[in-house]
């Protein structure tokens, strides 16, 4: 099972260490962040639209499709009780790539991304504590 791990560096700031990469991640100014790095639910949003973003760059490469100029925007609302992303969007721009007939091949490539995958299969998520309890 793969681990990635998330460290508290003081000051609500977080590393997450990922294999040999790590990033840093803030928290909102309400919460005491200082626009240090992404906050989890961006760093969450940014994880589904990288994902898509290279599935669909990989299919158009290996179908001859120009991926200049490629981006994809994930847009979001955030919801309360409980606190939670909505209204998730998925945006694909291929402003170069003729893809003329295979418009249902590229989003059906696009869902099936990993994160967008899980996002729709997930039924819930174990959480447990470790630590000193007095």
């Amino acid at each position: 099972m793969a681990t990635i791990a998330t460290y508290h560096k003081g000051d609500m700031l977080f590393e997450t260490q990922m294999g040999d990469h790590s990033v840093l991640i803030d928290v909102p100014p309400t919460m005491g962040g200082g626009g240090r790095g992404p906050t989890p639910p961006e760093f969450f949003i940014a994880s589904l639209g990288s994902c898509v973003a290279a599935l669909v760059a990989d299919y158009c490469n290996r179908s001859g499709i120009n991926t200049n100029g490629l981006s994809v925007d994930v847009s979001y609302d955030k919801a309360d009780d409980p606190t939670r992303l909505v209204n998730v969007n998925v945006h694909i721009d291929l402003p170069n790539g003729d893809f003329a007939g295979r418009e249902k091949a590229i989003l059906r490539v696009a869902e099936r991304c990993p994160v967008h995958q899980t996002i729709c299969s997930l039924d819930e998520v174990q959480i447990s504590l470790n630590g000193h309890s007095q």
